[in-house]
């Protein structure tokens, strides 16, 4: 007699939908401010409305996202100005100092690296005051080189911690045979440590990217108004007496694009990069 044993092949089809399912409903729950932030872009003022926010625009009105444009744009440079140097020189001084914390042991060394972390859990709010009046002291206040170092001293912390745990999970042979071959300590981490941290500086220059492109707090007290990024500017968009909803949503997704444009054709190294410090230890 013969035993029908039931089919298994099912069975995985079936766990990868119980993991797909929950993974859309949170997707689509995400994706919902989206949907009305493009969808209210796109309408004409009569359309809006608390009572038809849920329905699609009679037509594609382009004019709403020119006009946000139009008053977003030097904002939007003042950003560009901000980014480019605060992600790249926070992520360079956070290489090297990750590099001397992993791999030069000196006196000190293990009470240095906490206390620097330390910085990630200080509050914005507390140090505004004496910030302000730094700024002031060494004449900086007002403009984007001042943000740009607030955001690189800030970003010295996350950055320091990401490549020294990178670091340390260098083989020790690596190093000791470069010193075999004569090579000094720079020389090491030049030749050597520099070109196997890739995945860590796309993983803090996209995370530095971010911080400093949607600051609003440290953008709003340091810079006056013609050196506000997009994000004060944004806020500002509001009138006094009557508010267009929709040329403000289509200037929120004018600037969100940078960030997600970056998201979408990095994220998969970011996540590379994540995990390649996570499973190297």
């Amino acid at each position: 007699m013969t035993t029908i044993t039931p089919s298994r092949s099912n069975k995985p089809f079936t766990g990868r939908m119980l993991l797909y399912i929950p993974l859309l409903l949170a997707a689509v729950f995400y994706l919902i401010p989206l949907y009305l932030m493009l969808s209210t872009g796109f309408k004409s003022f009569a359309e809006v409305d608390l009572q038809r926010m849920w329905q699609l625009p009679s037509g594609l009105h382009f004019d709403n996202f020119t006009a946000a444009f139009e008053q977003l744009a030097p904002a939007l440079w003042n950003s560009i100005r901000l980014v480019i140097p605060a992600a790249f020189i926070s992520s360079i001084l956070g290489s090297v100092n990750g590099f001397v914390l992993a791999r030069w042991k000196f006196r000190g060394a293990d009470f240095i690296f906490p206390f620097l972390l330390f910085g990630m859990f200080i509050p914005y709010q507390s140090i505004l005051i004496p910030l302000v009046e730094f700024m002031r002291d060494i004449n900086l206040y007002g403009g984007v080189p001042g943000l740009v170092l607030t955001h690189v001293i800030y970003g010295i912390p996350i950055t320091t911690l990401t490549f020294r745990n990178y670091y340390a999970t260098v083989p020790k042979e690596l190093i000791e045979s470069s010193r075999i071959d004569g090579a000094g300590l720079l020389e090491t981490y030049w030749y050597i440590l520099l070109p196997l941290s890739i995945p860590s500086f796309v993983v803090v220059l996209i995370w530095q990217f971010t911080a400093a492109w949607n600051d609003f707090l440290f953008a709003v007290v340091l810079t006056s108004p013609s050196n506000w990024p997009i994000t004060v500017a944004l806020n500002n968009m509001a009138g006094s007496q009557i508010i267009e909803w929709n040329v403000q949503m289509a200037g929120a997704f004018l600037a969100a694009v940078p960030t997600l444009l970056v998201y979408i054709f990095l994220g998969r190294y970011f996540l590379r990069g994540l995990m390649a410090g996570a499973l190297k230890g």
